[in-house]
This record gives structure tokens, C-alpha cells and sequence, in this order.
């Protein structure tokens, strides 16, 4: 990992108005480097849905090696801002939409809506996609980072990936999926071997992303009921999701980044860079599905060039 240190933070919170909640919402963010320094703000999207910001944390470097001003953020019903559990399963509640409608309310909580880039990883930049096809005012530049471009391609690509693993451990998940039984210790444990070699490949695992996936064990609410029980196995409200047929919409300069090992698969990523207009895109050749934290140097370069540069 890059020994670049991280910038002072400010941490905030964004009331949030969401009559179908049912009580008063917040979105909790921090901030490294000035907002109005004159330098165009990077916002960052995590994945999940579910996940929080920890493992994104190291993208403000980007502050420390090019000034760049990051906002990173828990989505609602993740972290520090307000969690639902009684809205578990309503799948008409957490959707995209409610999403992009909480990216609308912080960027005019801190009065960047004119004029920002947003850098979206995994959900996050599914996240980000649907939110640039309405191309809204003020987004500059776009990073779509390790997502799908929909959730059948996804579904292929991790069938195609777990024939790569040992054969045990594939009758294991079929075993178990097969009978509902995906809490199951030897379910976990095979699951876990799938992530080590197509989540991260750094083992042991990152503490930030350590971290991540532990705010998701502690409330499973958005990720249960838009994801399912881990990263292949797809049964919430995003299994049909697909984002292919409106990207012709984003209007902005793209980079589109995944990596050779990545969960995120060519195969889903590829949609984005036959129909996104202007885009770029950019493999590591030693990442899985968390680059920034794989081959954090080489990421920080790509990322600020793109930003700064192009």
C-alpha cells in the first residue's frame, strides 16, 4: 500500500427529508481539503448496497498528492447515517432512485451542486451511472470503478468465475444455495475463498475493508434486500437491474476502471466503454475488485490524471 498519508478530515451531517421513512433522516459525510479552494470536488460512492465509506477512505489522497477536495460518505441505512431496519425487505423503498435523490441533497448541503466529479465503486458506480444518465448540472467527470453495467451480466460473469475456484468449494456453494442454507459456517467459509480471489487478492484482507463488510454484518438491511447473501449470490431487487440501454445518455468525459481479477468481470464492464461517448478505460494488472486498495500508487496516478488532466 502507498505510504502517501491521508489529509485532516471534517466530518458533517446532511438532513435528509424522506417522507416514506416514516421519521427524520440524516446523511453522514466528512471532507478532506477545501471546498472552495477553487479545485473541482471529488465525491465518492460506495459500494454495497449496504457497504460504507472505509474502504474508499485512502481516495483521499488525491487531496494530499493534487489538492483534489473528497467528500466520501455512508449512503443511508449504512454507517453513521440513519439506519432503517424496520424498512428490511421493502423493496420499494430502497431503490436507486432513493439514492440518487440522497446524492442530490448533500451536493446542495455543501453547496457544490455547480460543479463536482463523482468517482462510484462497485454499487457506487452503478450508483453513479444511474444518476449521470439524468445528466445533472454541475457533474464534470465521471469514474466508474469495478461495477456492472447490468446485474445479469454480473450473474455470468460470477458463474464464469466460480468455476475458476476449487472444485470443493464450488459443491459447497451450489450445496447450500441449493437448500437456503446460506448462513451456514462452511457457505461462509467458501464464500470467503471466492473473495480472496476475485475481491481482494491482498490477504490478509485490508482493515478498512475488514471494516466494510463488518458495518454490513451489523445491519444487513440494504444489502439483503436490494443484493442477497454475498457478491454472486444475486436474489434482492437488483437482480435485474441493468443500466445498458440509457448510457449513450451520460454526456460527460468517463473512466471506466476494473480489475484483471475482478468480480466485476469484462464481461459487465464492457457495456460502459461501447456506449458511454466519451470514455476511457483502464485494467490493473494485479487488482481484484478493490484497486485503490491493491495497487493504491497506480490508482491515485490514473484517477488524478483523469481528473486533472483530460
Amino acid at each position: 500500500m502507498s505510504t502517501v498519508s491521508l489529509p485532516t478530515f471534517v466530518e458533517g451531517e446532511a438532513p435528509f427529508v424522506v417522507p416514506a421513512a416514516g421519521k427524520p433522516c440524516k446523511t453522514w459525510y466528512k471532507v478532506s481539503g477545501d471546498l472552495k479552494s477553487g479545485i473541482r470536488p471529488l465525491v465518492v460512492l460506495h459500494g454495497g448496497p449496504g457497504c460504507v465509506h472505509e474502504y474508499l477512505e485512502i481516495v483521499a489522497q488525491l487531496t494530499t498528492l493534487y489538492a483534489i477536495p473528497v467528500v466520501l460518505y455512508d449512503q443511508l441505512g449504512n454507517g453513521r447515517s440513519t439506519h432503517l431496519p424496520e424498512k428490511s425487505g421493502d423493496t420499494t423503498f430502497w431503490t436507486p432512485d432513493l439514492f440518487v435523490e440522497e446524492l442530490h441533497n448533500l451536493l446542495n448541503h455543501l453547496d457544490i451542486h455547480d460543479d463536482y466529479d463523482v468517482l462510484g465503486q462497485s454499487w457506487g458506480g452503478m450508483l453513479a451511472s444511474v444518476f449521470a444518465t439524468k445528466q445533472p448540472k454541475g457533474l464534470h467527470k465521471l469514474v466508474i470503478a469495478d461495477s456492472p453495467a447490468s446485474m445479469k451480466l454480473w450473474m455470468e460473469a460470477a458463474a464464469i468465475l466460480r468455476r475458476q475456484l476449487p472444485q470443493d468449494v464450488q459443491d459447497v456453494l451450489n450445496k447450500h444455495e441449493t437448500e437456503g442454507t446460506t448462513t451456514h459456517e462452511d457457505y461462509v467459509k467458501a464464500t470467503q475463498t471466492f473473495y480472496a480471489h476475485f475481491v481482494c487478492r491482498k490477504q490478509p484482507m485490508p482493515e478498512s475493508l475488514k471494516i466494510a463488510f463488518e458495518w454490513t454484518e451489523k445491519d444487513p438491511t440494504v444489502y439483503m434486500t436490494m443484493n442477497g447473501p454475498n457478491e454472486f449470490h444475486i436474489i434482492g431487487s437488483l437482480k435485474t437491474w441493468s443500466i445498458i440501454d440509457e448510457l449513450d445518455k451520460i454526456e460527460v468525459p468517463t473512466l471506466v476502471l476494473n480489475g484483471r481479477y475482478d468480480e466485476a468481470h469484462d464481461i459487465c464492464v464492457e457495456p460502459f466503454f461501447q456506449r458511454i461517448p466519451k470514455v476511457k478505460w483502464i485494467q490493473f494488472a494485479h487488482s481484484a475488485h478493490v484497486p485503490q486498495l491493491e495497487e493504491t500508487e497506480r490508482f491515485m496516478e490514473v484517477v488524478g490524471n483523469f481528473l486533472l488532466k483530460y
